[in-house]
């Protein structure tokens, strides 16, 4: 759920890979950390820390070229604060989720140049040399009526909820540089491929069936080179399970979507359905390392999701939870109530501040997850209780930045 403009709403994204140069810092009471990577004292030989984060930053706008319009000032108010989060974070990786990309990818490059290597606030400007986007579901039409209102040309009749191709896009920037010739995208994979999907047959046209894909943005295997070691950031923003009816057709697809990464980190069978979209067959080989990263719009315990939908990667064998936390997030269940008030989840996790009453209140919905090969030596939700450095850059509605917050989570990458 987006600050600015609701996420039922839609722009293009392309294929990217950026060139700039440089690296940089940021410094913060509750994030700061140098962006070159000295031997630190204490650290084992041939081990790189690596710091890797996902924000949904609710970079969306209401037309297509809006945002491009808005990165091109260098001075939009909430850009600048969604900078400022990035710079006092200061990650190595990151995947920024609702990032509205027209197909030349200039977006990319206007939010590096005049934002991201600009300090803002007094911030350490950072420098990612590595970019990625590429095309996404939201707006696609799909010729179908799916919501049985007489038309086929409405946002819910997309592929994705929008209302032209490409909003809520993501993007990824990196530090390091990014296997562009590697990557796995699954924009085209049928929903109806996977084995025992939860696709309510009875609800959609039976054309839907051989048309209406799994992702409603797409799922991404970005592999990124990290020294001698490869990483492969699994980037996705699954639907939020809610907008819909009594078929629960967004919580079963959210499940569903969130499933085909369960399936693509498993071992044997349970990946050979999944094609990527240049036909290749089969999930990640067991010997990879992995981190899953984005908006999955899930919480363990409260909220609306179908029935384990995010524990699929919380309890999968080769899944590690560093379950970040913030003093942000407690401060803000207490003081706000409503549905918070109900909730059997600790507030601690959160990671979005959604609307209290009539709710779905706040919870935890953005993640960071690890492969069980890699070494986790910190984790934080960047969302500062009051007076900390930092809280003024999240707040309550209007948000001046995002609904959500910046999640991170450091790891050491050994044989780097």
């Amino acid at each position: 759920m987006s600050s600015r403009i609701s996420r039922r709403r839609a722009l293009t994204t392309a294929l990217v890979a950026g060139s700039a140069v440089g690296t940089g810092a940021a410094q913060s009471a509750s994030a700061a950390r140098p962006a070159a990577k000295p031997a630190a004292p204490g650290r084992r030989p041939g081990r790189q820390p690596l710091r890797v984060a996902t924000y949904n930053a609710s970079l969306n706008r209401g037309t297509l070229g809006q945002l491009a319009r808005d990165l091109a000032t260098g001075e939009d108010a909430q850009i600048r604060a969604v900078a400022e989060v990035i710079q006092i974070n200061n990650p190595d990786v990151l995947l920024v989720n609702e990032f509205d990309a027209t197909p030349t990818g200039r977006e990319i490059d206007l939010f590096r140049h005049n934002y991201l290597e600009v300090s803002q606030n007094g911030r350490t400007p950072v420098h990612y040399p590595y970019a990625f986007t590429a095309p996404v579901n939201t707006g696609v039409p799909t010729g179908l009526d799916l919501t049985g209102d007489g038309t086929t040309t409405g946002p819910d009749d997309a592929h994705g909820f929008g209302l032209f191709p490409g909003q809520y896009g993501m993007a990824i920037f990196s530090r390091y540089p990014i296997l562009t010739d590697q990557v796995r995208t699954f924009q085209k994979l049928l929903w109806s491929s996977m084995p025992g999907n939860l696709m309510p047959t009875d609800y959609y046209p039976e054309e839907a069936a051989s048309v209406l894909r799994l992702s409603s943005k797409s799922h991404w295997d970005v592999p990124v080179r990290v020294g001698s070691v490869v990483l492969h950031v699994l980037a996705a923003h699954p639907t939020p399970p809610a907008f819909d009816g009594p078929e629960d057709r967004n919580g079963r697809r959210n499940h569903d979507e969130i499933r085909l990464w369960a399936d693509y980190v498993s071992p044997g069978r349970d990946g050979q359905w999944i094609v990527d979209d240049a036909g290749r067959r089969g999930g990640l080989h067991p010997s990879e390392r992995f981190v899953i990263l984005g908006d999955y719009n899930s919480d363990p315990v409260d909220g609306d999701s179908w029935p384990g939908a995010i524990q699929q990667l919380l309890q999968h064998p080769r899944i590690q939870d560093p379950m970040p936390t913030s003093a942000g997030a407690v401060e803000a269940a207490r003081l706000q109530g409503g549905e918070n008030a109900e909730h059997e989840g600790d507030p601690r996790y959160d990671t979005a501040d959604f609307q209290d009453v009539p709710g779905p209140g706040n919870l935890r919905v953005d993640y960071v997850l690890p492969s069980r090969n890699l070494q986790v030596t910190g984790s934080g939700v960047f969302w500062p209780a009051t007076g900390q450095p930092g809280s003024e850059l999240t707040g309550t509605f209007p948000f001046p930045t995002s609904d959500h917050r910046l999640v991170r989570v450091d790891l050491e990458i050994a044989g780097s």
